[in-house]
């Protein structure tokens, strides 16, 4: 079928229609026409504009973490690096400390190896964060295990394994 065939049927359907008809088809055609233009237009960009605080907070809380780390970063920058030995030293200083008795420390190269045995879960990450601080070693690898059995009273989580900490190039 020809379109200006088509386009000719329709014209004439329309003046066919009574004035009524004509108002109701193009009420009908206006209301569609507003649902199309909400659904398609409008819709999604409210949507867009009702989501962006909890996008922009998260964005924020990413920012702000990003600028703590940043500062880490450059404290870390600015504590002088430690002379050779030092590192060790001061690993082996505060692990009686801080750790428990039973640790053991074993060095090898730019490489220490240290034995947990019971060790409270808080004072490894005190220890850990002051370790990376003051001496400047890294933990490489960590294999721990929790200690002791379950028991029915609360008690603070105690750990045995190994940590593998790398010293600072000296």
């Amino acid at each position: 079928m020809n379109p200006n065939t088509r386009t000719q049927q329709l014209r004439a359907h329309w003046a066919a229609l009574a004035p009524r008809e004509q108002s109701l088809v193009l009420a009908a055609a206006a209301i569609v026409g507003l649902a199309l233009l909400w659904w398609l237009l409008l819709a999604p960009a409210l949507a867009q504009l009702r989501a962006s605080p909890a996008r922009h907070a998260a964005v924020n809380a990413q920012l702000q973490q990003m600028l703590s780390l940043q500062a880490e970063a450059q404290r870390l920058k600015e504590v002088p690096r430690p002379q050779p030995g030092e590192a060790l030293r001061t690993l082996q200083a505060s692990m009686p400390r801080q750790l428990s008795p039973a640790t053991q420390l074993q060095a090898v190269g730019d490489r220490v190896t240290i034995t947990l045995k019971a060790v409270p879960a808080e004072s490894l990450a005190q220890w850990l964060a002051q370790v990376r601080s003051t001496s400047r070693a890294t933990p490489v690898e960590a294999r721990l295990v929790r200690s002791g059995t379950a028991t029915p009273t609360p008690t603070p989580t105690l750990w045995d394994g190994t940590l593998v900490l790398a010293l600072p190039p000296g």
